[in-house]
């Protein structure tokens, strides 16, 4: 064997310990390391324990068959990234179709033609692997990063700094929709706001830096904190977390309305909370509450 310890991971999915046997050898020979499941639920599991960079997937299995299969796998966060190369001795097109439709990235007929099989898992892995190296540099450098698909709204990969961003938030309700706005906006020649998410004081912006007709989109997130202001609203005022919290919107120009949506809490109380901070200011308005705060903030900031 040619071992090459570069050539990648390959999981082989197949029902026939024959065509099982074939690969192997033929991929093994190849210098690649094989892994092999006979049926669509074990294919589930080695792919999301192993990652293999390619998914071989025999079409017709007996019980969870290779379309289904592969909408698992690409369903699933941890697996969805890895390109799937079907192998059917379907050549009618509608079995072509469901292919693509389940999530496929290729495809190859049986009988099959190692050499065919061959190149065809160098050229993705030759993809993947790019992919991969992207992948790799923006977790080193510690990037909020996502990568989407924008004809389904789904979230191919994440750098871990982004999984951790958007805990919390209402990421799959808002996502998608400014996602598919963003698309027809670019595909218009116009630009499109980023997308703002709120939690308390925190606030989560993604923004769109790559695009791709029908590929993935980067999507670089951003999380901006008024923890700061809050705390120095308090420190100036003397008021309470929540009174600052409230000032910090109103300085915003949230109404009582918006601010208890975004602090959980009822309009009423946001006016309970906003008459302390009057009298602790000195004012009567919201205006006023707003300018008082500011320039105390920033005279601080000037000394």
């Amino acid at each position: 064997m040619n071992f090459n310890p570069d050539a990648g991971v390959v999981l082989v999915v197949d029902d026939i310990p024959e065509n099982l046997a074939v690969l192997h050898d033929a991929l093994d020979e190849s210098g690649y390391t094989v892994l092999v499941a006979n049926n669509g639920e074990a294919a589930l599991l080695r792919a999301a324990e192993a990652q293999p960079h390619i998914i071989l997937l025999d079409a017709i299995m007996p019980g969870m068959d290779g379309f289904e299969t592969c909408r698992h796998l690409k369903a699933n966060l941890a697996t969805r990234h890895i390109p799937v190369i079907f192998m059917t001795g379907l050549t009618e097109a509608e079995h072509v179709v469901a292919a693509f439709e389940a999530g496929g990235n290729d495809y190859v007929t049986k009988p099959l033609r190692t050499s065919e099989v061959l190149a065809r898992i160098s050229s993705h892995m030759q993809t993947a692997r790019l992919v991969d190296q992207a992948r790799s540099a923006l977790d080193a450098f510690g990037n909020a990063v996502i990568a989407m698909t924008p004809r389904d709204g789904k979230i191919v990969w994440q750098t871990p700094l982004a999984r951790t961003l958007m805990q919390g938030y209402m990421v799959d309700a808002e996502l998608p929709a400014w996602l598919q706005a963003t698309q027809t906006a670019h595909s218009k020649g116009q630009s499109h706001p980023p997308l703002t998410l709120t939690q308390g004081a925190r606030r989560l912006i993604f923004s769109a830096a790559e695009f791709s007709e029908n590929e993935q989109w980067m999507i670089v997130l951003r999380e901006e904190s008024d923890a700061g202001l809050i705390e120095a609203l308090m420190a100036g005022f003397k008021l309470t977390q929540r009174e600052s919290e409230v000032l910090n919107w109103v300085i915003k120009g949230k109404t009582n309305r918006d601010i208890g949506d975004i602090l959980g809490t009822s309009p009423r109380t946001v006016n309970k909370h906003l008459e302390h901070v009057f009298i602790k200011l000195g004012v009567e308005t919201r205006t006023s509450a707003a300018s008082v705060a500011l320039n105390k903030i920033r005279a601080g900031a000037g000394s």
